[in-house]
Parts: C-alpha cells; sequence; structure tokens
C-alpha cells in the first residue's frame, strides 16, 4: 500500500458497502489504466480514447470473467457482494449484467487498495493486461 493511504483495519474494511469500496476502486482501476496507457507513450487524446475503452462497463466486466479463476475465496467474497449490490440506473452502451460484474470489479480493487494489497491489485491487473494482449 502507498503511504497515500494506509490500510484500513479489518473492521473498518468489513463495515464498509460494496458501493464504497466500488467508489475506492473506480479510481485504482483507472489509475492502473492510465499508468499503464501513459507508460506505452502517445498523444493525450489517443490515452484517453484507450483508457476509457479499458474503464467502459463492458471491458470491465469482460476482465472480471478472466480473473474470476485467479481469485481466491475472500476476494470471491468481495466480488459476490459487489456484483449484488443495489446500483441505481445502468448506463447506456452495456446491459446491467454487465454494469453489475463492473461494479464487482471495483469493489474488488478498492478492497484490495483499502487493505493493503496493492501489489495484488497490480498483479491482477497485469493478469487482465495478458489475457487482452493474448486475446
Amino acid at each position: 500500500m502507498s503511504e497515500l493511504c494506509p490500510p484500513l483495519e479489518a473492521e473498518r474494511l468489513r463495515s464498509l458497502g460494496p458501493l464504497e469500496l466500488a467508489h475506492v476502486g473506480d479510481g485504482v482501476y483507472e489509475l492502473m489504466v492510465r499508468t499503464h496507457l501513459a507508460a506505452a507513450g502517445g498523444r493525450v487524446g489517443d490515452l484517453h480514447r484507450a483508457a476509457v475503452a479499458y474503464v467502459s462497463a463492458s471491458a470491465q466486466a469482460a476482465a472480471l470473467e478472466r480473473l474470476l479463476p485467479c481469485l481466491t475465496e475472500e476476494e470471491t467474497h468481495v466480488v459476490h457482494r459487489g456484483r449484488n449490490a443495489h446500483v441505481h440506473g445502468c448506463p447506456s452502451g452495456c446491459t446491467p449484467a454487465q454494469y453489475h460484474a463492473a461494479t464487482a470489479l471495483e469493489a474488488l480493487f478498492g478492497w484490495l487498495w483499502l487493505s493493503g494489497r496493492a501489489e495484488r491489485a497490480r498483479t491482477l491487473f497485469a493478469s487482465v493486461l495478458e489475457e487482452e494482449h493474448a486475446s
């Protein structure tokens, strides 16, 4: 974890709802995407379009499906909580199932970050990139 955000105590972490975890995970996942893209180089407009392709609900849902076999029991529990969260509305361009899966992915990355497991988040993100480049 970073000195920016020390890990939360276990009791506090358990008290957070899946949408709170997803709120943090949205930022964590997007930062990982932006860092990856910036390292690869390119013009700002191109970087933005590429980032949007990674963080769309449909792309995040596909990423989650690729990660599911790699997850621990505890991580799978967080994913189920995120998938079952009561979200309000669904953006155009994705199905409700994709939006729920994207929320689950974000909840997972938020939980990993807040629990001090940033290295695990990086490992899972690297798996997403490997799978994407393989397909």
